[in-house]
């Protein structure tokens, strides 16, 4: 057992694989967070160009506008659905800092 051990080293290799996963939890978080962010300040610039009443004709040519130029750009995730959530959550969290 000893020799096993010895060779292969077996403790380590798992703790190392420990760290790997530990490192990529760190990383899922990191990135949801900045995320978050992201999507929060896209909800602040549409309610800054919008105003309040995003039901107004302007409000909806932005956000479609918003939305094919944003997927063309970054990919799926903004249509017009998620950019009115964006704008919702902005409004509802205005201070990023309490996100």
């Amino acid at each position: 057992n000893e020799q096993i051990q010895e060779k292969y080293n077996v403790e380590e290799n798992i703790r190392q694989l420990e760290y790997v996963i530990s490192a990529q939890n760190k990383v899922a978080v990191a990135v949801n967070s900045a995320m978050v962010l992201a999507y929060h300040e896209i909800g602040k610039q549409i309610y800054v160009a919008s105003g309040e009443n995003d039901r107004a004709e302007y409000g909806k040519q932005l956000l479609q506008y918003l939305s094919e130029r944003l997927t063309t750009e970054f990919g799926k995730g903004f249509n017009v659905r998620n950019l009115q959530m964006m704008r919702k959550f902005y409004v509802m969290f205005p201070n990023a800092i309490l996100i």
